[in-house]
């Protein structure tokens, strides 16, 4: 099968699509598809000849019909055209596919227009009241740019059950939503001697409720005075963040890493004794399933895919999210306990096995044979 695969990012850069759509070039590969990938991005030394990056030098709206025409040109020796989001890859390669009389599948792996509204044009509501109320036109012409991209893909492809819901939402019958869990790129860890350290990851945006965490874990260090909070990711919270820790006085006990590389994040999953995550949202998080890999007992929020991931209790405890007292509730328990935390890792490193790469690419292989 000869599958063009239309994405907005790839390696180096950084991010869910990026990393996807590198792992099916791989995978597939050797599966004997012919893959041809299409991304933005500056043309590369060394980049092979199944790549084609279109430079993001070019004003918006020109790279995005240059984008177009490219995907239109190599999809013509394309079975089918796979889309990473529903609007920057997705819309000028429905297009095309429409043209070509091609099969398109779509990933979807978040709400575009919710996280642009958040970004760039003033929202501030959650995920799930964000799909019940109007904004401004912006991120209504985004809204309905995704969800007519979702309605004429032939397949949308979801990575958890709670965003097959969201996407059925949009008017995309639920018998073309396919949910296959992500594949997550175990780590090779050396494990070391676990110290006193709650390790929390992600980009620094509101949502991530780095914030509250700071205020759980200020109140607990007076009880637990050994124990230390470190925050990995880089955003444009980070200022914020650090005046917060200087203001609760735990300046001292909290380390911000910034963006680190993929073994340096191995070295603190191997060191931890904790991984938190105080999150608003989450279609599937890989890192809560790295984390899960490492032997690390989780707490995060019940919301998103996470359910999907955590049963609370058995491999992992679920707060309420940015609620102070139930995410101070939750550490306490697991910052007292060694023997939960063993046993809650334990069932965790047993949940990880379910998420692996290996059952991801077959399940699409078999998905994408069927078309």
């Amino acid at each position: 099968m000869r599958l063009l695969i239309a994405t907005g990012i790839f390696p180096p850069d950084i991010g869910g699509p990026a990393t996807y759509s590198k792992l099916l070039l791989e995978e597939l590969s050797k599966r004997n598809f012919s893959i041809q990938i299409i991304t933005y991005g500056e043309p590369k030394s060394g980049d092979p000849d199944n790549l084609k990056r279109i430079s993001r030098h070019w004003p918006k709206g020109i790279r995005h019909f240059i984008y177009f025409w490219q995907v239109l040109r190599l999809g013509k020796k394309a079975d089918v055209i796979f889309a990473q989001d529903p609007v920057s890859a997705g819309l000028p390669a429905m297009l095309a596919a429409k043209i070509l009389r091609k099969r398109f599948i779509l990933k979807v792996v978040g709400d575009y227009a919710w996280e642009q509204g958040l970004q760039r044009f003033g929202a501030r509501d959650l995920i799930n009241d964000f799909q019940t109320k109007k904004y401004g036109w912006q991120i209504e012409v985004l809204r309905k740019i995704q969800s007519w991209v979702a309605k004429n893909a032939d397949l949308v492809i979801v990575p958890s059950k709670y965003l097959k819901k969201i996407v059925s939402g949009w008017g995309v019958k639920d018998d073309k939503i396919k949910v296959i869990y992500n594949g997550v790129d175990l780590p090779e860890l050396k494990f070391t001697a676990k110290e006193k350290l709650i390790i929390s990851a992600g980009r620094l945006v509101p949502w991530k409720g780095f914030e509250a965490l700071l205020e759980a874990f200020s109140v607990l260090i007076k009880d637990f005075p050994d124990w230390k909070l470190a925050i990995i990711g880089a955003g444009p919270e980070l200022n914020k963040l650090k005046v917060e820790s200087g203001k609760l006085k735990v300046s001292d006990k909290v380390i911000f890493t910034g963006a680190l590389p993929k073994s340096e994040l191995n070295d603190y999953l191997s060191r931890a004794s904790i991984f938190a995550l105080n999150t608003g949202y989450e279609g599937f998080s890989h890192q809560i399933v790295e984390a899960m890999v490492a032997g690390l007992p989780v707490l995060t929020t019940g919301v998103g895919g996470n359910p999907e991931i955590i049963e609370d209790g058995k491999n992992g405890l679920l707060a309420e999210y940015n609620n102070v007292q139930s995410l101070n509730s939750a550490l306490r328990k697991l910052m007292a306990d060694s023997r939960l935390r063993e046993s809650l890792g334990q069932e965790a490193k047993n949940t990880a096995k379910n998420f692996n790469k290996e059952r991801m690419v077959i399940e699409l292989t078999d998905l994408l044979k069927n078309l």
